[in-house]
């Protein structure tokens, strides 16, 4: 199992996971033409996915994959709660193969087994996803605004972690955002700052772990440096051991052995 970012944060999101032949997308918040571009970095076309699953219906989620779905004909894997509010996204003349999941049910797509858990965040339905292909276990969470015990059930025993640090809690009070979206960010329905981050980690069974990712980072409420400090420190590792999800680049592929 191998995964790769094509970019994460507010302006856009989108995760593609691979095994053998199978390879899914985790959200799209990108438009067709710059999908298109980032998933040529990572030397894929659109006729490589097999499937794209859609975590909640927000726009850096969402706003892109039923028109890149549309166009390639793609399957697309979601909740009930999120394809009711996903309306205004669908082409009113589509070829669109919606597989509605329970969000506390497994399914598979071809080689890898899907593990949707839902999760807090201000969205209809909204959930996150363990990739699992028979050895390797990847956890990834991100747009939640607290943890919870079946959330830390989930990530523990992953050999890669995609974890949101979407903020450090100073920077958001004394930053830019209106009182109403600070409020929002850093409410129970919004989303994960550094240091709950950290503490949700500290939480899990981390035996396995070979990759962690610190996720869906703030431009204007956080730095890389702090994400990654944060996660270090309760890893006991080097903060170079962690690694980054950028909103521009997202990341190259990562393997688990």
């Amino acid at each position: 199992m191998r995964f790769a970012s094509l970019g994460s944060g507010s302006a856009g999101n989108a995760l593609v996971v691979e095994v053998n032949n199978t390879r899914l997308m985790l959200d799209c918040g990108f438009s067709v033409k710059e999908t298109l571009a980032r998933l040529a970095r990572l030397s894929i076309n659109p006729s490589d996915l097999t499937g794209i699953v859609i975590t909640h219906e927000h726009d850096d989620h969402a706003g892109g994959a039923f028109k890149f779905a549309a166009k390639y004909n793609i399957p697309v894997w979601l909740s009930y709660g999120t394809l009711k509010m996903s309306a205004r996204y669908i082409p009113s003349q589509h070829n669109l193969q919606f597989n509605v999941i329970d969000s506390h049910r497994d399914f598979s797509i071809d080689d890898i087994q899907v593990q949707p858990y839902p999760v807090p965040h201000d969205a209809r339905e909204p959930i996150q996803c363990i990739f699992y292909d028979g050895n390797h276990k990847l956890g990834v969470l991100t747009d939640v605004g607290r943890s919870t015990p079946h959330i830390e059930a989930q990530l523990s025993g992953c050999r890669a972690i995609v974890l949101e640090c979407n903020h450090d809690a100073s920077m958001l009070q004394t930053g830019p955002y209106s009182w109403t979206l600070k409020k929002r960010v850093g409410g129970d329905l919004g989303h994960l700052e550094n240091l709950d981050s950290a503490k949700l980690l500290a939480k899990l069974d981390n035996s396995q772990l070979q990759h962690i990712i610190a996720a869906h980072l703030s431009a204007k409420n956080n730095t890389p440096k702090l994400a990654k400090s944060a996660l270090a420190k309760v890893l006991g590792c080097d903060d170079e051991w962690i690694g980054i999800a950028d909103q521009l680049l997202g990341f190259d592929w990562r393997e688990m052995s």
